[in-house]
């Protein structure tokens, strides 16, 4: 009797909160470092939860081994809707072929909220860069093997570096960052020859002039960014598009995670909502929590292909 009477007052207890939530703050882990795009993105998103559930929705960043760290922290946090993971492809689909043995199971721990956004990224090099064009990058990087270094802050970034290296038969030191901006940050010291980067920061380096984007790594060129081609126009078959997306550990309770995909996907709706995500490098693209689910199942595969191709070892 004892034993059930806990039991009846756990699941009222349950429903009773989940009927409130949010009474307090609710905590979005970023598993990569201020300024990335998906710092860009958790704080547009949260803008528009906190406006819609009229609670603050904290920003804390937990950047390394590629999301590995916050992916890790999220899932083994309480399942009550106060720490959730603004995720992208990295953490969620490409670090199953990335690593041998990862410290948390992008499927099975994690509740699917909504997809928010998708990006691609651009191959980028200094201004005074020799190499105008692609193809004249290509030549050049081809003619100096292992002479020029790369750097990669993210899967995207990693395995777009590993298809134009593959695809275009180049030769090149990779060398791993924690997040995208620090790659940004030594191509303009000059450590690095070039990088990959996502749009959010790719475009506003491209007005300030101080770095030039050479292709996109979408199949097409992108609007955001017509005078840049894409790496397909020269090598035949390049396509690479990261995403963004809301997660709850697993076993938060179903009406928490409507409440949060119900709020993001109103919000996404909104014109001037996605203005602001277009101003940040990236295209809404929204998805329910179901869509979700199954999307991320067909990423995992995607990404093991994508792995693949650009002959990446596990780590």
């Amino acid at each position: 009797m004892n034993r059930l009477w806990i039991f009846l007052c756990l699941i009222f207890s349950l429903n009773a909160s989940a009927q409130s939530y949010p009474s307090k703050p609710v905590k979005l882990v970023v598993p990569f470092p201020a300024a990335s795009a998906t710092d860009q993105v958790a704080r547009l998103a949260g803008q528009q939860l906190q406006e819609a559930l009229k609670q603050p929705f904290v920003i804390e960043n937990k950047p390394g081994a590629q999301g590995a760290i916050a992916a890790e922290f999220v899932a083994k946090s309480a399942p009550d809707g106060y720490t959730l993971l603004v995720t992208t492809n990295t953490p969620q689909a490409a670090n199953l072929s990335l690593f041998k043995k990862l410290p948390y199971d992008p499927v099975r721990d994690f509740e699917p909220v909504a997809r928010l956004a998708t990006t691609s990224f651009m191959l980028m090099v200094k201004s005074d860069f020799p190499a105008k064009t692609l193809k004249e990058f290509i030549a050049y990087v081809r003619s100096r093997p292992d002479r020029l270094a790369a750097g990669y802050g993210s899967s995207g970034s990693q395995v777009s570096l590993a298809m134009l290296k593959a695809m275009g038969k180049l030769e090149a030191v990779e060398v791993p960052y924690k997040g995208i901006p620090q790659t940004v940050t030594d191509v303009l010291g000059g450590t690095l020859a070039f990088t990959f980067v996502d749009l959010s920061n790719a475009l506003p380096q491209m007005k300030g002039g101080k770095l030039r984007g050479l292709a996109v790594t979408s199949a097409k060129r992108t609007a955001l960014a017509p005078d840049v081609p894409a790496m397909a126009e020269e090598l035949k078959g390049y396509e690479l598009i990261a995403w963004f997306a809301l997660m709850a550990p697993a076993n938060t309770p179903k009406e928490i995670v409507q409440a949060l995909a119900q709020a993001s996907l109103k919000s996404l709706q909104r014109k001037d909502v996605a203005e602001k995500y277009g101003n940040i490098g990236t295209d809404v693209a929204p998805m329910d929590s179901a869509e979700l689910g199954a999307f991320i199942k067909s990423e995992i595969s995607h990404w093991a292909t994508l792995v693949k191709l650009a002959n990446i070892q596990p780590e």
